[in-house]
This record gives C-alpha cells, structure tokens and sequence, in this order.
C-alpha cells in the first residue's frame, strides 16, 4: 500500500514537495520499504553512502523511519534507515520508556537511488513482531542545505512532532496466512 507522508504543520522544507512511502508484506517476519521523496535533492542533506551498518542518531539529518507496535500491546520498535545505507533499530517497553537496542533477523537491505529531483530508499526488513498484528508508523526527517529540519508522518499528533506517539501509528498491519 502508498501512501503519501505529511508535512507537520511546524515544518517547512524548501527542498521536498513530496514524500510517499510504501510498504508491502514479504512473509511472517520480512517486510518492504520504499519512501520517495522528490523534490530539489540539491539543496537537500543526503547523507553520503558509508559501509551498511548499525549507527544511532541518524535522525539528526535526513533519515526515514518505521515505527511497529504489537496490536493491543504498550511496547513498539523503531528502525531508522538512511540513504547513507547506515542503520538503527531500538525496541522500548513503553511510550518512550525502556530504550534498547533492537536485534534483528537479519540487517536490513537498503539502496537508494538518487538524482536531482528524487531520492528513492528501499529497504527490507526482518523483524519477529510482525508475525502478529502490529500498528505501523511511516515517517522520515528531513534536512534542507541550510540546516531547516522538517518532519514527515502519515500522521500527526497534536502540539510538537513526535514519531512515538501512538497517533503516528496510523496503519494496521495484519499478519501473514500460514501457508
């Protein structure tokens, strides 16, 4: 499924004019990422292409985001995924409560593709919670030349941007059929 990311209403971004992300079931555990930005990525921060490995703070520039939460459950994971092909994935007890690293099946696989009026990152992921009925939040931070921030959800809360609030987790994600 596509859907389009929007712009928190205290952002702005001269850079994007749009972002979409998309995500598609693989198996029990494997799930796809595609978010597509287009815009000016000139005068956007992209980080540059490093070694594909785990890395925290990449939310500090430009950086997209998935948040999964266990239908019915109070603790979530979050993986952060740059177009540097760097990576991060935490698990928390709670809203922001009981930060740790998150071990995955497997890393994730990401590639990116960039020109001067997009960015594509791709990426899959292996995680144990989706084998059972999770709440999904596609998000991303954006970062244009002259250092503006921009945030990026399929939905927002009320007040400030926050990618753990549970009004961010806007998809349902509904498990696998065994086969």
């Amino acid at each position: 499924m596509r859907q389009a990311l929007k712009l928190h209403p205290d952002s702005r971004s001269a850079a994007v004019t749009r972002l979409e992300a998309r995500v598609v079931r693989l198996s029990a555990t494997g799930l796809s990422l595609r978010f597509e930005l287009t815009g000016d990525v000139v005068g956007l921060v992209v980080p540059r292409r490093q070694d594909p490995e785990r890395a925290d703070e990449l939310w500090r520039t430009t950086c997209f985001e998935a948040f999964l939460q266990e239908a019915g459950g109070d603790g979530y994971c979050e993986v952060n995924l740059s177009p540097s092909t760097r990576w991060a994935a935490y698990g928390f007890d709670g809203y922001r409560a009981g930060m740790r690293t998150l071990q995955l099946g497997a890393p994730p696989s990401i590639a990116v593709d960039a020109g001067p009026d997009h960015l594509t990152l791709s990426a899959t992921l292996d995680l144990a919670s989706l084998a059972r009925p999770c709440r999904l939040g596609l998000t991303a931070v954006t970062e244009d030349a002259d250092g503006t921030i921009a945030y990026w959800s399929l939905a927002h809360p009320p007040g400030r941007a926050d990618f753990h609030h549970p009004d961010c987790l806007a998809l349902e994600l509904a498990p696998t059929e065994p086969k």
